[in-house]
């Protein structure tokens, strides 16, 4: 593999956590692999590996530009990313509030239901439940 997937790989890990792209690389098969290199060099190996803006800012653009395209089915693994980037809940809220402004309420409002849910799974991950 080259650098730059090794890189994505690293940053991948660092952002998504370990158990994440175990399951993911796991679950690679012939018809997705070119797929998944992709997305490893040049979202992860690329834009999240730059130091122009840090992870937290990161986090914040990646959930608002989510939830302003209606791409919820990625809102809940970036919400759990925000526990190794940095980004707080407020600063999850006030991407949100963005949205809502320039992208529509219906949109941030779900986004919001996703982060809330999420919120709460962790927690009680946390606590052992």
């Amino acid at each position: 593999m080259s650098d730059r997937y090794e890189q994505g790989l690293d940053v991948r890990r660092a952002v998504l956590g370990d158990a994440h792209v175990d399951r993911a690389e796991a679950a690679k098969t012939d018809l997705d692999a070119p797929f998944q290199t992709l997305i490893t060099e040049a979202a992860w190996g690329t834009v999240w590996a730059s130091d122009g803006i840090s992870p937290r800012e990161r986090s914040m653009l990646t959930l608002a530009l989510l939830a302003a395209l209606g791409n919820f089915e990625e809102i809940a693994m970036h919400i759990r990313a925000t526990a190794r980037t940095g980004a707080s809940k407020q600063d999850v809220l006030e991407a949100f509030q963005h949205v809502a402004i320039y992208a529509g309420v219906p949109r941030a409002n779900q986004a919001l239901k996703i982060a809330k849910d999420t919120y709460a799974d962790m927690e009680r991950e946390e606590a052992g439940e």
